[in-house]
């Protein structure tokens, strides 16, 4: 996967990691915890890691002793994932070893220490072929896959754009980038698909970030990021989408807006 990253892609991560953290499903963290041996240290690896929200929400749900695997591409993000202490359910210790790692590329053979796989807010930067690879590694053991976008955004107040701009918004996640055709909204019912040809049976929950007053400044910005997405893909759009963003913006500014983004959590195996 060769997509850059932008230069303020760390401090986006750790704005919404609050709201991430609120919407993960806890019942099936519950049942994660269930399939996992109680006899021996558990290995998790957590591909595309980022800044390690999903071990900082995760091990604290899990009995100890954990070693945790951090898989990421990019170096600074990394060195950020590793740099916190992290501590079981029980008490017992957790460590972190973090890997530079093209998680599209990885085998079975790259996950064979693992008693469980993690990812979160991944699915959709995925192809369908990456996927079918991913689900071919995984297959095996429990696998949860957090925070899927589903394509879904619902505002209040309403707006007459929001259908449009969500559709525009849909179409730029399916873009093509250098040659690679992202799954975007489709991506969880496209790893569902891709697990069930292992024979593997996935649980699926609705885990949507529900943004209002308090998370004013996590709904500015990824309502920024929509718009600008929504536009590059229909220019067109340029004109009306500043006026609704402006409009949006001293809508969440004044505390008046609410949105539900809608995500799912998958658990494979």
């Amino acid at each position: 996967m060769t997509t850059s990253l932008p230069p303020d892609f760390a401090d986006w991560l750790r704005l919404r990691e609050p709201a991430d953290a609120a919407a993960r499903s806890t019942e099936l963290a519950d049942a994660v915890r269930d399939r996992l041996p109680a006899d021996r240290p558990l290995v998790v690896h957590d591909l595309g890691s980022g800044t390690g929200s999903m071990a900082r929400w995760l091990a604290p749900r899990l009995p100890g002793p954990q070693h945790w695997v951090l898989h990421e591409r990019d170096a600074d993000l990394l060195a950020l994932a590793g740099a916190g202490p992290l501590t079981a359910a029980d008490g017992g210790p957790v460590t972190v070893t973090t890997r530079g790692s093209d998680i599209t590329r990885l085998t079975a053979a790259d996950l064979a220490d693992a008693h469980l796989v993690t990812a979160s807010a991944l699915l959709d930067m995925l192809t369908a072929e990456e996927i079918d690879r991913m689900a071919a590694a995984c297959a095996g053991r429990p696998t949860l896959f957090a925070l899927t976008v589903l394509g879904r955004a619902e505002f209040t107040p309403a707006h007459p754009l929001d259908a449009e701009l969500t559709d525009a918004f849909n179409a730029h996640q399916r873009r093509t980038v250098d040659g690679r055709v992202l799954l975007g909204p489709d991506a969880a019912d496209a790893t569902v698909a891709a697990f069930a040809r292992h024979g593997v049976e996935v649980t699926v929950r609705s885990t949507p970030w529900r943004l209002g007053p308090e998370q004013a400044a996590l709904a500015a910005e990824w309502l920024a990021g929509w718009v600008d997405a929504a536009v590059e893909e229909r220019p067109h759009l340029a004109g009306p989408a500043a006026t609704y963003r402006k409009w949006r913006l001293a809508e969440a500014a004044a505390g008046r807006l609410e949105v539900v983004l809608h995500h799912a959590d998958l658990l494979a195996g």
